[in-house]
């Protein structure tokens, strides 16, 4: 039996709207998922919404489930919890997370849900993608028992990325911004929270994820020498100034990129993508991580909400899209 999903499509630079569309019924190995919560990735959904891919890297950037091209319409997301209403046994009624776009009914492969467990609430669950990208870049960084580590930009990657180290013995751990209004989470993991003059240098693993070009400058001036910095911004089609003079030959720095597509490759010979998923959704057992969810709204508003949320000016983390209960007699 077929049915009718609404789906968010980004139709233009800065432009969106909500559009209905014919569901085909789920064949086999495949579950119909009714959406509860996804979860607005600021940083790559901004550069998505404000048509800043860079076309050379658009196949590479593409969604698991997008539908249309960059530049719209295009329909992208990829942090969707909702529950299984048919399919297999085993994952009927049973949440799950999946990397898919903001639509209220979905049918996917079984392969792509991963259960959320019992003690994450379905909320939280938003999150697994980003702490999915942080523990691809904490595996890509390997830092060491008593390292001195910096954490460049306190947003939902940058502050994810200081959440999982905060539970490391490291000598020093500082999260690096300029913004105060990273304090609550900052305390909550209990990490120091300092801004860039204050930050102390020498540091033997440096990761950034400002997003800017004076957080990559910040970030190459606290690396001691032969330290490693890894970046996990994602530019877009903008060109950053790279500060290479000054210490950085002198001093050997490596600068290493971190992007979630592939595992590590630390770990590439022994952990899956999905074992890698899997680990974030456990470590979100931790409610700490609900400093992460900055407010919510309703699916109807959505194309409003994301303009937003995604405005140069917005200090938000994770912003929630809640969709609306169905009554089980109602469904198709």
């Amino acid at each position: 039996m077929s049915a009718v999903a609404t789906a968010f499509w980004v139709t233009g630079c800065g432009r969106g709207e909500l559009r209905r569309e014919d569901l085909p019924a789920p064949g086999s190995g495949e579950v119909l998922v009714r959406t509860r919560h996804t979860g607005i990735s600021r940083g790559t959904e901004t550069t998505v919404f404000q048509d800043r891919v860079p076309p050379e890297v658009a196949d590479q950037m593409r969604a698991p489930h997008q539908e249309g091209e960059f530049g719209g319409p295009v329909k992208y997301g990829y942090l969707n919890v909702g529950v299984v209403e048919r399919g297999p046994a085993e994952l009927t009624g049973r949440t799950v997370f999946s990397l898919a776009p903001h639509q209220d009914l979905l049918v996917l492969p079984a392969a792509d849900v991963h259960v959320v467990p019992d003690d994450v609430p379905a909320r939280r669950a938003v999150l697994a993608g980003t702490v999915e990208t942080a523990v691809n870049g904490v595996w890509e960084a390997g830092p060491r028992l008593g390292d001195r580590v910096a954490v460049v930009g306190g947003g939902m990657v940058g502050g994810t990325v200081a959440a999982l180290l905060a539970g490391f013995p490291l000598d020093r751990l500082q999260l690096v911004d300029t913004d105060p209004r990273r304090r609550a989470l900052a305390d909550a993991f209990g990490l120091e929270l300092v801004a860039p003059d204050d930050a102390a240098g020498d540091c033997d693993v440096v990761l950034h994820a400002s997003g800017t070009e004076a957080g990559l400058a910040t970030a190459l001036e606290l690396a001691g020498a032969d330290a490693t910095v890894v970046e996990m911004s994602w530019f877009g089609v903008r060109s950053p100034r790279v500060p290479l003079g000054a210490a950085f030959h002198a001093r050997r720095l490596q600068l290493r990129a971190s992007q979630v597509g592939e595992v590590a490759q630390a770990r590439r010979a022994r952990r899956s993508r999905a074992d890698r998923l899997d680990l974030a959704l456990r470590t979100l057992a931790d409610d700490r991580f609900d400093v992460f969810l900055s407010g919510s709204s309703p699916f109807a508003d959505l194309p409003a909400t994301m303009a937003r949320v995604t405005d140069p000016q917005s200090s938000t983390l994770c912003h929630v899209i809640d969709y609306p209960a169905v009554d089980p007699e109602s469904r198709s």
